[in-house]
């Protein structure tokens, strides 16, 4: 019997104690493995989680910046031009090097970056634990591209935007933002804007003071998962990046005003699509101690996901949908909670909205069925821990809580104020945030029927 299944026998054992207690006991908590969070003094949080007999240690660099702090007119798209320009490596490192060294280690390596977030991540064998510290307390402190090299990736990320626009999916995140948002640097997507984009060229010294305001040890954390000794790792970490200078300054981002109508926009795709309807409204910031945010996460599965009547009727009994998406998680400021519907006919899109519009006036009279709310919540709770059966998947399960609160403890009180939310929490939230007042709707339709 391999590792994987070992380990998933053990997280369900570990599963079942902590349901007896984990609503009552303040001392335990979701999370089942034991870690260690420590600040450095420069201000690097560093979390390790041990995870024996694996073979494998994930690797995260989180830097607690994305599309979001891109807050100066014309210079959207930089924290997306970083996830690419860090793999152009350093002086003595450069990226061709970089490259080799991790090939050599069988490393796998890549990097994603989203509104809040901007994340490199590894996975490679223990033995190669004290080189892959070294290569990225390097590149995180010392990247260095001239000039040629910012202009080439540049285009690079022009050309990524334009081949985008072949996707219909596109088109709607772009006008979803735009339309949604007036102020808050959340109207643009991760990539930017176009024509911010074609003028980053230009932009060689921005891109450097870019860098260095928030690539800086206070606004980030490291993340190490799997099989290391603790204390090597923390003395590997304190001589590799101890030398980092602090100095992050938090951008001033603009308050987005209180929405107060309905927002409509259509599109046009060029190209061949079924109609795309997407009914969004303004959410909640996220935090894991506010009762009213895991409602409104669960709000969105409870009305419209797989297993609503929402979901039943439309798509799999009416067949009027050919795909239906959900998305009501909450980011770092307020965000939007969408629904969005693939139409078959596009005759039948007010008809469709007009469902939404009932399923969500049907949950403020009537309120939330307790026996959905409490399976919905297991399901959840149960889901995460099962997910935490390799180190990359608990890496990757912990990326969001670290990048939006930068600290651990964020996990256990989520969910400790999940297992609080009851259906008139959920009605509250209903009543308070699904409101024409809040609605963005958005139509995309393809060029060619």
């Amino acid at each position: 019997m391999n590792f994987k299944i070992l380990n998933k026998i053990g997280i369900f054992l570990m599963v079942m104690s902590i349901s007896s207690s984990f609503a009552d006991s303040p001392q335990k908590g979701i999370f089942p493995y034991p870690f260690e969070e420590v600040i450095l003094e420069n201000g690097l949080t560093v979390v390790m989680i041990p995870m024996k007999n694996t073979g494998l240690v994930a690797y995260y660099s989180i830097v607690r910046t994305g599309s979001r702090d891109e807050v100066e007119p014309g210079h959207s798209g930089f924290a997306h031009f970083f996830e690419h320009m860090m793999f152009r490596g350093t002086k003595k490192y450069p990226g061709p090097v970089y490259d080799q060294k991790l090939t050599e280690m069988g490393a796998n390596a890549n990097a994603f970056t989203s509104n809040d977030v901007t994340c490199y991540h590894l996975t490679f064998a223990p033995e190669d634990l004290e080189k892959v510290i070294e290569l990225e307390s390097d590149r995180f402190q010392n990247l260095s591209y001239q000039e040629a090299e910012f202009k080439t990736e540049a285009g690079a990320i022009l050309g990524e935007y334009l081949k985008g626009l072949s996707s219909p999916w596109m088109i709607l995140e772009e006008t979803l933002c735009a339309t949604a948002f007036e102020k808050h640097p959340y109207r643009h997507t991760t990539i930017g804007f176009k024509e911010d984009i074609e003028a980053m060229p230009t932009m060689y010294e921005y891109s450097q003071w870019f860098f260095k305001r928030y690539y800086r040890p206070d606004n980030g954390v490291l993340l190490l998962v799997g099989d290391f000794e603790v204390s090597r790792a923390l003395q590997l970490i304190k001589t590799y990046y101890g030398n980092w200078e602090k100095g992050y300054v938090a951008p001033s981002i603009p308050q987005e005003p209180e929405q107060r109508e309905t927002r409509r926009k259509e599109a046009i795709f060029n190209g061949k699509t079924l109609p795309i309807l997407c009914v969004a409204y303004k959410s909640p910031a996220f935090s894991p101690q506010e009762i009213e945010v895991p409602a409104f996460e669960l709000a969105g599965e409870l009305l419209f996901g797989e297993t609503s009547d929402f979901h039943k009727k439309l798509v799999l009994k009416e067949q009027r949908l050919e795909a239906l998406y959900v998305d009501f998680n909450t980011l770092r400021d307020p965000y939007v909670g969408s629904i969005t519907a693939l139409v078959k006919q596009l005759s039948d899109v007010p008809e469709i909205e007009k469902e939404i519009e009932r399923t969500i006036a049907l949950a403020k009279t009537q309120g939330i069925d307790p026996q959905k709310l409490e399976h919905l919540k297991s399901n959840e709770k149960y889901g995460f821990i099962m997910d935490l059966d390799t180190p990359e998947h608990v890496a990757q399960s912990l990326v969001r809580f670290l990048s939006l609160t930068g600290t651990m403890e964020s996990v256990n009180t989520w969910y400790k104020t999940m297992e609080k939310v009851s259906p008139k929490e959920i009605q509250s939230v209903i009543e308070k945030y699904l409101s024409p007042q809040k609605k963005t709707v958005v139509l995309i339709k393809g060029k060619t029927p």
